[in-house]
């Protein structure tokens, strides 16, 4: 089984990978698409040279990457995926292979969490668009994409993360609930900007508290995405 696994940024993502890493029985891969996404679009980011250096920058050889044989030959291969690495010059037909799941947070808590690492984020940088029309697309296909909360898994993780194996078919692991300190062997080059919280940790974090104010020149960001999370929450498991 291939999890594609489709998030914005500041979403949990990165714990849920070391989660499944933590199987034992799954694979995992972070941001295949990074690369790509940077060199067809120019944009700065931190670590930039660094990430084009580390991974395929063609988009059609890492598509092909997703579906082919998955590494060390294990069972499961979960796909840590940022919605706003796809971009119009990135393949989706690959995707129509694999078991698409859908990571969402308050746009509030994503903006403020990505606004302390990049100054002044877009909509399209936080991937809330993105993330709505690749979960429409899977349905187009027939598929029936399984919307999770990072709020709902924070809460309960146990409870949380056994519902969602059991959306996909996937035997459950208390394994998943947590991960040794110090990051996975598969983090992106990336990491050491992104992931020091979760390089930090043992397992999930505690539930959420209040929403954090968003400042004003951001407060068009966040309404922009409010419309496409409200869409996903409702349907959510």
């Amino acid at each position: 089984m291939r999890i594609a696994m489709w998030s914005g940024p500041r979403n949990l993502s990165t714990a849920m990978m070391y989660a499944f890493g933590n199987r034992g029985d799954c694979a995992v891969v972070d941001e295949p698409f990074y690369a790509a996404y940077l060199a067809l679009t120019d944009l700065q980011h931190p670590m930039r040279e660094e990430i084009l250096e580390s991974q395929s920058q063609n988009a059609d050889e890492v598509a092909a990457s997703l579906v082919g044989p998955v590494p060390a030959a294990k069972p499961y291969f979960y796909q840590k995926h940022m919605t706003q690495h796809m971009i119009d010059a990135v393949p989706r037909d690959w995707m129509r292979e694999v078991t698409n799941l859908f990571l969402i947070r308050h746009p509030a808590r994503v903006i403020a969490s990505y606004a302390a690492k990049r100054e002044n984020p877009t909509l399209d940088d936080i991937g809330f668009r993105q993330q709505a029309e690749l979960f429409d697309l899977c349905r187009s296909w027939g598929q029936r994409p399984v919307v999770v909360d990072s709020h709902d898994i924070r809460e309960n993780p146990e409870a949380k993360l056994e519902q969602l194996c059991e959306a996909i078919d996937l035997p459950s692991s208390p394994k998943m609930l947590s991960w040794p300190r110090g990051g996975h062997p598969e983090d992106g080059v990336w990491a050491p900007v992104w992931y020091g919280a979760v390089w930090n940790s043992t397992g999930f974090a505690g539930p959420e508290g209040a929403l954090p104010e968003v400042p004003d020149a951001l407060r068009s960001v966040l309404e922009a995405a409010m419309p496409y999370y409200e869409e996903m929450k409702a349907l959510k498991i």
